[in-house]
């Protein structure tokens, strides 16, 4: 018998958070150890002991004792006093870089589901504008950061301390091409387009301007062209040079799912065969993908489960390739990939709780 582990959330009021709520909460191997759910709560609602959970996200309730458990007032000492074993960040980069080099010196394990550890490349990260870049806490951070992707970095994920949660769309275009790219069947040369579109609820909870349903409904518009910060991930997780992907985002008029539309020319003409004997040999141990033999996927199958779609479609020459990439940009994009990491952390099965 393996030990009960005990996991805290931070950042469970967002579309994010809740997912990683529900799954927790309804994982077998964490059944009687509900998470600590703990963030920023007003004084008035300190004086009461925290925010009912359920006052916050109603659809939690359950005849479990989810009624009982509430939101706290953040501190370092409730996570102690808590014994907590994993931390989940559900937060803004800027607190995550905060957070996580104390979490890890109180020897608590830590999957940030933010993007503020997933480069390795200093110049992809200045996307962000990290104001502790440079200072040796952030180095010495970045140095322990696996990202967690486990079809590509199983391996490292199962002893890491700290795992950088992927992006939604950096998963979809990731998993779609990394096969092809590393078995040498693309034409870097001429390069690779990947055209994603994502529902509003990637954008995170916070309303702006372009998020509202007067905006984004029957709408569909492009942004963030050359400049969205998943690009890097891209290009360091593909194995890319900066100028062999052109990666354009749209805001998709649907509350969640990631659709992505990839463009490849091969090195030498390719069968059906030859490019799915890729895909079937590189996805054999991985449960959370889904290959597609003979059609393209869609959003409809993959959202609301932990599962990235491929299928693809090949010229009648040999030398193109249309891929399909589809997934749920709040789950395999964000908080299921997050309970597969701790999965494999734990050495549990990979699938446990999310299939």
């Amino acid at each position: 018998m393996t030990k009960a582990i005990q996991t805290a959330v931070m950042g469970v009021t967002g579309y994010a958070g809740v997912e990683l709520a529900r799954l927790l909460l309804h994982h077998p191997r964490l059944a009687g150890k509900p998470p600590v759910f703990a963030g920023r709560v007003d004084e008035k609602d300190t004086a009461r002991g925290g925010v009912p959970l359920t006052e916050i996200h109603p659809q939690l309730a359950d005849n479990n004792g989810s009624g009982n458990l509430r939101l706290q007032p953040f501190s370092w000492n409730l996570l102690a006093e808590s014994g907590v074993d994993i931390l989940f960040l559900a937060t803004p980069h800027e607190q995550s870089r905060e957070w996580v080099p104390e979490a890890l010196a109180r020897g608590i394990r830590v999957i940030d589901l933010s993007g503020a550890w997933r480069l390795t490349n200093s110049a992809h990260r200045a996307v962000y504008a990290f104001k502790d870049e440079e200072t040796d806490t952030a180095i010495a951070t970045q140095s322990q950061a696996v990202y967690g992707m486990p079809e590509l970095h199983r391996a490292e994920i199962a002893s890491a301390k700290l795992v950088a949660n992927p992006g939604c769309y950096a998963t979809s275009v990731i998993l779609a091409m990394r096969p092809l790219v590393q078995a040498g069947l693309v034409d870097l040369d001429s390069g690779i387009i990947a055209d994603s579109k994502s529902g509003v609820s990637g954008a995170g909870k916070a309303p702006t301007a372009k998020t509202h349903y007067m905006y984004a409904a029957d709408n569909l518009s492009a942004y963030g062209v050359f400049t969205h910060r998943h690009t890097g991930e891209l290009i360091e997780q593909i194995g890319l040079d900066d100028n062999q992907i052109v990666f354009t985002p749209h805001l998709l008029p649907i509350p969640r799912g990631i659709l992505s539309t990839i463009y490849v020319r091969f090195r030498t003409p390719q069968t059906h065969e030859s490019v799915a004997a890729v895909y079937r040999d590189f996805f054999k141990a991985s449960p959370m993908v889904r290959f597609y033999e003979s059609s393209l996927p869609q959003i409809q199958y993959s959202v609301r489960t932990n599962y990235a779609d491929i299928g693809f479609q090949l010229s009648p020459d040999g030398r193109r390739a249309v891929v399909v990439s589809c997934l749920d940009n709040l789950l395999k994009g964000a908080s299921g990939q997050a309970v597969q990491n701790l999965n494999v952390m734990q050495g549990w099965g990979e699938a446990e709780g999310l299939a």
